[in-house]
């Protein structure tokens, strides 16, 4: 019986291929995912990994011999899945192992309507079914075909952002990563008034540029030296499966993702007043502000797309934004979307005379932070333990466990720290009232952690 431990995450599947995941287990996920939803037809998509064209079709294949009929969007990004799931009303997978390097690969699980499949909605189900053997099916196997997407997607994107196709005229560079975003773009922007700067839109899943993990301030430096060089208005960078989007001001500063977060919540403020807005527990406490002070009512919740989808579905929030560059939608079917952040952005830009995106953006950037920090250690939770009790019981300050550790000091500073569900890792992400306040904090976590 094959071990899933390794490679099923919260709120995904992932690992190294083809060491622990390979064509013979995604077939069987393929079969145990039509079985326990009792799907009669899918929808799959994958990004340029050399390996997820294999994956995609083992999947199928299994999928397709417990009756279900598989329709392969071919390549695609992740939110060209979530459309195609949306949009037919479909179970969708998704294979991709988005910024991780090039040996592994993963597969992103929804259900009808791009409905998430975690860890607690079905993940762990199938695991189960997988380990213990799945089933013979003895109906009638169901079929594989192709259809393109593309087209389409494109179309109901633009669709979801009011105005965008009446922005003033923009020049924008784009750093694809060598992802899927280089496929999507193109087709997205066209027809839309925005001078296009390409860099790495050659689809290439060993990523000979640099890692399609734009949170690393390293692989934004190539996007950032070329706004500066073209004099664009803006720079947008996109992770490997084009989820998530980052943005550079025209200065070539990077800009938080906390920032666009707010932005974003304004602009769906305007459509919707008093909308609830979600914001995972490591955005800037001045989204929460933000929102509040524009009529809308801010939900924290934990990290992860399952969490925010989940929470969004109870609350029927409009928006929700996550400090990693995730950006949920409600009328995306709550799903994610690299997409819509950036055409929301361009939309935003577009609609002022003359403004520039740093004098824009400035009113939604309130305090300091130190954006993620990765580490690697032996023992996560030793480590955390060792921070929460360096901090525990001193005057003002509190501690919560929503999503790792969250300590919060009685000047507003805080920090969160937390390990990675897809790495040996521990992350940290500090705010401050001010850049040395925020520095004090993170180098006192940070000798713990890495000492």
């Amino acid at each position: 019986m094959p071990d899933l431990a390794r490679i099923v995450k919260a709120y995904d599947i992932r690992g190294i291929v083809p060491d622990e995941l390979d064509e013979a287990i995604a077939r069987e996920i393929g079969a145990a995912f039509v079985r326990f939803l009792d799907a009669d037809a899918i929808v799959t998509a994958y990004d340029m990994r050399d390996t997820s064209p294999g994956l995609a079709r083992a999947f199928a294949e299994g999928a397709a011999a417990q009756g279900a009929d598989v329709i392969e969007a071919g390549l695609g990004s992740t939110d060209l899945l979530y459309f195609a799931s949306g949009s037919r009303d479909l179970p969708g997978a998704m294979f991709t192992a988005s910024h991780n390097p090039a040996r592994y690969n993963g597969i992103k699980l929804c259900r009808a309507g791009a409905a998430p499949v975690g860890q607690d909605s079905g993940l762990a189900d199938i695991r189960r079914m997988v380990e213990q053997g799945v089933p013979s099916y003895d109906g009638k196997p169901g079929s594989i075909s192709r259809h393109d997407l593309l087209a389409d997607y494109a179309a109901y994107m633009k669709k979801l952002v009011p105005g965008i196709e009446a922005i003033r005229q923009l020049s924008v560079v784009v750093d694809a990563g060598n992802g899927m975003a280089g496929l999507t773009v193109p087709v997205v922007f066209e027809g839309l008034p925005l001078d296009l700067t390409a860099l790495y839109f050659e689809l290439d899943g060993s990523f000979p540029n640099h890692e399609a993990n734009p949170i690393d301030p390293g692989n934004l430096r190539d996007l950032q030296a070329k706004v500066r060089d073209v004099g664009a208005d803006i720079g947008l960078a996109f992770d490997g499966d084009a989820d998530r989007c980052f943005v550079v001001d025209e200065r070539g500063e990077i800009v938080s993702p906390s920032v666009l977060t707010a932005l974003i919540a304004v602009r769906e403020l305007e459509k919707e007043p008093g909308a609830t807005i979600i914001h995972n527990l490591i955005t800037s406490r001045a989204v929460p502000e933000i929102v509040r002070e524009h009529g809308g009512k801010p939900v924290r919740t934990r990290v992860g797309h399952s969490f925010i989808k989940a929470t969004m579905a109870e609350t029927g929030a409009a928006f929700g934004g996550e400090h990693s560059g995730h950006f949920y939608f409600r009328d995306f079917w709550r799903a994610d979307s690299g997409m819509l952040a950036a055409l929301h952005t361009l939309a935003a830009l577009g609609s002022q005379s003359s403004r520039p995106l740093s004098e824009l953006l400035s009113e939604y950037a309130r305090y300091a932070a130190s954006g993620e920090i990765n580490t690697e250690v032996d023992d996560p939770q030793a480590k955390m333990a060792a921070v929460e009790s360096s901090f525990a019981g001193a005057d003002g300050t509190t501690i919560d466990h929503l999503d790792g550790l969250t300590v919060e000091r009685s000047d507003g500073s805080w920090f969160n720290l937390r390990p990675s569900n897809t790495e040996p890792l521990l992350r940290l992400n500090v705010e401050g009232r001010d850049a040395a306040a925020m520095a004090e904090l993170r180098d006192s976590v940070l000798t713990i952690v890495r000492g």
